[in-house]
């Protein structure tokens, strides 16, 4: 036998899911990690002969598996949670509620830290943020260590006036928010290898026309991956009607706005020929069902699948936790009729491969031997993930974010026994604290 070859991490599990075609789990499992992929994954009585790691981490109690792939979300919102769920709409659309615009960028920047301590904490790997400040967003995210596909909020639309029911355009600041985000593309295009910039617009009902179609051009430019919410309430269908005689779809396909490189957010109210035109297009729809539920409403993932569209999971600011996401994303298809032909296995890919899909990682969403190194550790002596067994029924029904001890992004750890590795989580606690009680105070209600 010869010299054990150095690694960086040796992970040690007792089930590992591996998420890969054949549904394997590998028991007594480890996986070495060099250079920030997978170097190999096999038995841990092997592995630990044949490997030198600078650091090992797990035991026989835990569960590994990839990452989670989080593809909407707005970590700054984290202070509306708690107070906006029983009045309503979306917090944009609420009239009293603290918006992206009552922030500086350095009270965006400690909002934004706290939102993704909480994702960092539940699991997520890869995060899709995007908000006012999208360099608050994208500090937040490269600090904690995360995969980030990030951008800004363009709209047009004068939300002071859509609170109260009118609709309203400002091309000045429709104008101003695409610079801000060319100017933010070009910020972090070579910053970061972990953060990719991306283009997010509000909805079709808070963009003009005109404004749709220079963000349009803007990603036929470049290429990004592009993120929105489309066909989230009947009131944005009826704008849109009104303004262009089509539904909001209809205008995204005029415009070539559709098709793989847009993630499109909640796609609640979907006719027939909404989910053929989403499905035929190859777009990406990011999944809220918690989001959604809280609204008294379900999406028709299941038949938008089917028709071709990719399916991705998020918790979009409401929870952290996308193995409630991923619970709940169950459920909801159930109530809707899916039965029992829906289940764990399903949802699980939709949390990781079907994101990795939606955002042109190929490498990413499965442990497997030469992929990015995005893993989690899950503790199993937690008594909700006992008696222990492999398959993905367990991860999905009975996981939540309290059981990830572990998490490493592009091989390196970044969540150690719970502790976040790169930033002192009660500051970040502290700190957002301040910012949200400085927000309702001043707020129109509190």
């Amino acid at each position: 036998m010869g010299l054990p070859i150095e690694c960086d991490i040796l992970l040690h599990a007792g089930v590992a899911l591996l998420n890969n075609d054949a549904g394997d789990a590998l028991r007594n499992a480890a996986i070495a990690v060099k250079d920030g992929c997978i170097l190999d994954i096999g038995s841990h009585d092997l592995l630990a002969s044949h490997y030198l790691p600078r650091r090992t981490i797990g035991s026989d109690d835990h569960i590994a598996m990839p990452g989670l792939i989080n593809t909407h979300n707005h970590t700054i919102l984290a202070h509306v949670r708690g107070r906006v769920e029983d009045l309503g709409f979306a917090p944009a659309y609420i009239a009293g509620v603290p918006q992206g615009d009552d922030l500086s960028p350095e009270e965006a920047y400690l909002l934004a830290r706290l939102g993704v301590f909480e994702l960092l904490r539940f699991g997520t790997t890869t995060l899709v943020d995007f908000y006012r400040h999208p360099e608050a967003l994208a500090r937040a995210t490269a600090e904690a260590g995360l995969r980030g596909f990030i951008g800004g909020r363009i709209m047009d639309a004068d939300m002071c006036q859509i609170k109260h029911g009118k609709h309203c355009y400002n091309s000045s600041l429709g104008q101003k928010m695409l610079e801000e985000t060319e100017n933010f593309i070009d910020r972090w295009k070579v910053r970061n290898d972990l953060i990719n910039p991306a283009i997010g617009f509000h909805a079709a009902d808070t963009c003009s026309t005109t404004l749709l179609a220079k963000v349009a051009a803007l990603a036929l430019e470049t290429g990004l991956s592009v993120h929105t919410h489309l066909h989230q309430s009947q009131r944005e269908l009826k704008v849109v009607l009104e303004r262009d005689g089509c539904r909001p779809i209809e205008l995204f396909n005029r415009l070539g706005m559709l098709g793989p490189h847009l993630i499109a957010g909640h796609c609640i109210w979907m006719q027939p020929e909404d989910i053929d035109q989403i499905g035929s297009s190859g777009t990406s729809v990011a999944h809220s069902p918690i989001g959604n539920a809280t609204h008294g409403a379900i999406a028709p993932v299941l038949s938008m699948e089917a028709a071709g569209a990719h399916i991705t999971l998020c918790t979009d600011s409401k929870s952290g936790d996308m193995f409630e996401a991923m619970r709940c994303a169950v459920q909801v298809a159930r109530i809707d009729g899916a039965g029992f032909s829906f289940g764990a296995e399903r949802v699980l890919r939709w949390a990781t491969q079907g994101g990795a899909t939606a955002l042109g990682l190929n490498n990413v969403g499965s442990l497997i031997k030469g992929w990015k190194a995005d893993i989690l550790l899950l503790n199993s002596m937690i008594p909700n993930l006992r008696p222990l067994h492999g398959g993905p029924g367990l991860i999905v029904y009975s996981a939540s974010g309290g059981n990830v001890d572990y998490v490493v992004v592009d091989g390196k750890l970044v969540l150690d026994a719970g502790q976040p590795c790169h930033f002192d989580p009660k500051e970040v606690i502290q700190s957002a604290q301040l910012v949200a009680e400085r927000l309702w105070a001043t707020a129109k209600f509190s």
